[in-house]
């Protein structure tokens, strides 16, 4: 057997075959033991009929397919192997000589990981958005704290106010009749939630434990229930009992009760820099995505459809399961929105295609910079993995599957690639354009721009570092 290789383009490659005819002629006698049990022909019972007068009956070619589906597929691993060739799809195959005596003479074409041509992306010069640390922040995480912290007591001295959770009794009435959905026993409501209708929570404040009283109120006319909409009600309502959440006073006993820490200005210390820590961390990862993405834009490559198509469907796929992970089916999603499996995934396609082209700049970056992690770097990226998930590192590693490691490494050598392209780059901050700036653009760039902004509030995957996304797939099974 012999093969040659052909470069069609930068995606696409172009294998010939020429199989020698005793090799096909064993094809095809493998192809009739295993097909004549399944053949009629009269005058023999099934499986006994000979070779030659099957072939005499239905045809010379009864067994060329069967004959070529059995040399096929080693053939052409062993070509892909040798040329180290990387089909993103399947081969297109034509044949170009077969038949009993001769040499089985095929070519195929197929779309292969394409060829990139990196331009600038060492001493890139990029601006972000640096995030800064405030007091905001900091009393939000606190406040975040003490909500945690709170507990719910019971009230029984005094009548109902704002901010009160109560529980109660109900029945409402439309002109004294009752309808549906309209009564209800000990049920929960915090006063100015506004969960209930306009008035309803208004009136029950000042009600005292075990008092019975009517509520007048009106639903909306855009309410959900068409026969409600606009309807004046009464609900006739029993207060049975009064709770109140008590948050605890930011002070050295709430610091000692939820942290490690004695005081409230340690523990406060300790916020801050945790914060701190995150915001650089935010930081960090903004100038990496711009770096990548300006690699990305100077790269050059021709991306084959198959490729974008196979990563807008495993995105499809992702958010089928993060929503699922919230009890929502995805045929529920596509029904409730009015999308199709298609539709959606149509939308993915432009993320799919720079998703697909950053993987292929990250590794031709890697390859071009001979960038290989060794075990400190392994390690240390199978140890921040073991952090994530929650798990000893020994125990972790122990766990790990061959599929998983090799996705750790892809991790480490992401990492090395990423430290390299910071090395020597520029960061700015981006500054924030003027207002009267903005007045004085032309009415067509501020027309770009809201275009720009409305696309922007379409539903999106999770925000993730670019060059993260590029080993995505990967990440699925590291992570199970």
């Amino acid at each position: 057997m012999s093969h040659t290789y052909e470069k069609v383009s930068g995606n696409k490659a172009k294998l010939t075959f020429t199989i020698p005819a005793e090799q096909f002629g064993e094809a095809m006698q493998k192809a009739f033991l295993k097909l004549r049990g399944r053949i009629n022909v009269p005058g023999f019972r099934k499986g006994k009929a000979p070779r030659r007068m099957i072939e005499t009956l239905y045809g010379e070619g009864v067994f060329y397919d069967d004959a070529f589906e059995m040399l096929f597929p080693d053939v052409y691993e062993a070509a892909v192997k040798e040329y180290d060739l990387h089909p993103v799809d399947r081969p297109d195959i034509s044949v170009d000589e077969i038949g009993e005596g001769k040499d089985l003479k095929f070519h195929l074409e197929v779309y292969v990981r394409p060829d990139v041509k990196l331009g600038e992306y060492k001493g890139l010069t990029v601006e972000t958005e640096q995030q800064k640390l405030t007091d905001e922040m900091v009393e939000a995480r606190i406040s975040a704290d003490q909500d945690k912290a709170s507990r719910t007591v019971d009230v029984e001295d005094r009548p109902v106010q704002e901010g009160d959770t109560v529980n109660l009794d109900y029945a409402g009435t439309v002109d004294g009749v009752a309808f549906a959905g309209g009564t209800a026993e000990g049920q929960t409501l915090k006063i100015g939630s506004h969960q209930f209708i306009p008035g309803f929570e208004e009136q029950m404040v000042g009600m005292q434990i075990g008092e019975e009283k009517d509520l007048q109120v009106k639903f909306p006319d855009e309410y959900h229930a068409e026969e409600l909409k606009g309807k004046d009600a009464v609900f006739h309502v029993k207060v049975n009992g009064i709770q109140v959440t008590e948050r605890p006073e930011p002070d050295d006993d709430f610091a000692a009760d939820i942290s490690e820490y004695d005081t409230f200005a340690a523990y406060r210390e300790s916020i801050v820099k945790e914060l701190t820590d995150q915001v650089n961390r935010n930081n960090d990862i903004a100038a990496e995505n711009a770096l990548v993405e300006k690699a990305v834009e100077n790269a050059e490559t021709d991306i084959p459809r198959a490729m974008i198509e196979d990563q807008a469907e495993y995105m499809v796929r992702e958010m089928g399961m993060r929503m699922s992970y919230q009890g929502l089916k995805m045929e529920d999603y596509l029904k409730y929105t009015g999308q199709t499996a298609e539709g959606l995934k149509a939308m993915y396609m432009p993320e799919a295609e720079k998703r697909v082209k950053t993987e292929l700049v990250i590794e031709a970056i890697r390859k071009a910079e001979n960038i290989e992690p060794g075990e400190a770097e392994i390690e240390k990226a199978t140890a921040e993995q073991a952090e994530r998930s929650g798990m000893d590192p020994e125990a972790f590693k122990k766990s790990l599957t061959e599929e998983q490691r090799d996705y750790l490494k892809d991790n480490a050598a992401i990492r090395m690639v990423l430290d390299l392209m910071k090395d020597g780059a520029t960061i700015l901050e981006k500054k924030e354009e003027a207002p009267e700036a903005e007045e004085k653009k032309p009415a067509k760039k501020k027309a770009a721009k809201k275009a720009e902004t409305d696309g922007e509030a379409e539903e999106k995957p999770a925000k993730k570092p670019a060059a993260k996304k590029a080993a995505s797939k990967k990440k699925a099974a590291a992570e199970e």
